[in-house]
């Protein structure tokens, strides 16, 4: 995975975790990420990847796409379990569609 897929990984978990509105508490988990998303682009600047223009397009994709981002980035940070399952069972949801 390159750093370019990377933050896309990130961006779309924050805004997959952004429409759980089941979850109470996703206030703390979207802090989190976005913490991760300032400490990568601090750590990685890239000259010719705009982060922000990236950032808009990815709000864009599916709700399916930004809910496996995050089934992702929720497992890399240890989230709490409620929430994966909330996710799950949402993306168990959409696929039923």
């Amino acid at each position: 995975m390159n750093l370019e897929d990377q933050f896309r990984l990130y961006v779309g978990a924050y805004y997959g975790i952004s429409e759980m509105d089941e979850y109470d508490l996703k206030v703390y988990i979207l802090k989190d990420i976005e913490n991760i998303i300032r400490d990568f682009v601090k750590t990685y600047p890239l000259t010719s990847f705009s982060y922000q223009k990236e950032a808009l397009k990815l709000e864009k994709l599916s709700l399916k796409r930004k809910l496996q981002d995050s089934l992702i980035v929720l497992n890399q940070m240890n989230a709490p379990l409620e929430l994966v399952l909330l996710v799950r069972a949402r993306l168990k949801e959409l696929a039923s569609i």
